[in-house]
């Protein structure tokens, strides 16, 4: 029997989550968090946004972060950056991979950026051509957000999706991935979505970011898997996201996304035991910051062992 293939799985909490709380987690606790993760294997990790500190204190300290996810040489070291400005910053500061926001729903692109779809198109033409001349060797990836519906729009064509995508490609985006920015995606749909996604990009086709707020998205990123996606965001602890539905979190939570690969016999790389330690100086970090995840409450099974 074959053995399944291995997955990435991309933490984004210093920066999905860090930029979705209130508080702000200071330098050395976010260097220490990030040094946890490392020590559990993990292999990509989004550190933080280069954007205004004024607009985003949680992320002011981003160069200085980068600077030592840098001296971690097992890892790729992303970080976010919402126009060229901002990759500007990310490629002066030494990243592996810079990643642009675009929106699938209109609607959520001018609310969130400013922007028009196709404006942020040409955002993402302007930092590949940057890339081209001074960091050839830096990769630009674009999460389509909001792919699997809007709370402004309501629902978006999958047709948009699917020509938004293409664009981002023929643009120079080395990769293109969907996020459930809404939490409003199910099985079914992401399997229709990510197929046409393959089938249009090929290699180029990217990460599943899934979100839990209405309970699917473990189910989510399952069914991505099942139709050839191997790159998987999220969160420890689930921090950030959407968190506006009670009791429910917003990103796919790493510790439950890992122990869900591993009992199935699929290679994630990371250690469950350590990645679990790494809840401490998140929680150290942000006291009294909700955290989510049913392993760590649970605990891993009697008698389990990680292969």
């Amino acid at each position: 029997m074959a053995t399944p293939d291995a997955v990435l799985i991309s933490e984004v909490g210093p920066r999905d989550g860090l930029q979705s709380v209130q508080a702000t987690m200071p330098t050395a606790d976010k260097l220490r968090w990030i040094d946890a993760l490392v020590a559990a294997g993990l292999r990509e990790i989004e550190v933080g946004s280069f954007v205004p500190a004024r607009l985003l204190p949680q992320m002011a300290d981003v160069a200085e972060v980068v600077r030592h996810a840098l001296t971690h040489p097992s890892i790729t070291v992303m970080a976010l950056a919402p126009n060229l400005r901002g990759a500007e910053a990310a490629l002066a500061a030494g990243v592996h991979k810079v990643t642009l926001p675009v929106s699938a729903s209109a609607a959520h692109s001018l609310a969130n950026v400013r922007k028009t779809r196709e404006a942020m198109v040409d955002e993402v033409r302007a930092v590949a051509r940057l890339r081209d001349a001074q960091a050839p060797g830096m990769l630009v990836e674009v999460g389509l957000s909001t792919a699997f519906g809007c709370t402004l729009q309501g629902a978006v064509p999958e047709d948009d999706v699917i020509w938004l995508a293409g664009l981002c490609a023929e643009a120079g985006a080395d990769e293109v991935g969907l996020s459930d920015t809404t939490g409003m995606a199910n099985p079914a749909q992401v399997r229709r979505l990510f197929t046409r996604l393959r089938a249009a990009l090929g290699d180029k086709a990217g990460a599943a970011h899934m979100h839990n707020t209405r309970g699917l998205g473990l189910a989510n990123c399952l069914a991505a898997y099942d139709v050839g996606v191997r790159t998987f965001d999220a969160s420890l602890g689930g921090l950030g996201g959407c968190p506006y539905a009670p009791g429910a979190s917003g990103n796919v939570v790493t510790e439950d996304l890992v122990f869900m690969f591993e009992a199935m016999g699929i290679a994630t790389g990371v250690d469950l035991e350590r990645l679990m330690a790494a809840r401490a100086p998140l929680q150290a970090g942000l006291p009294g910051e909700p955290i989510y995840g049913m392993t760590p409450e649970a605990g891993l099974p009697k008698g389990w062992t990680q292969a």
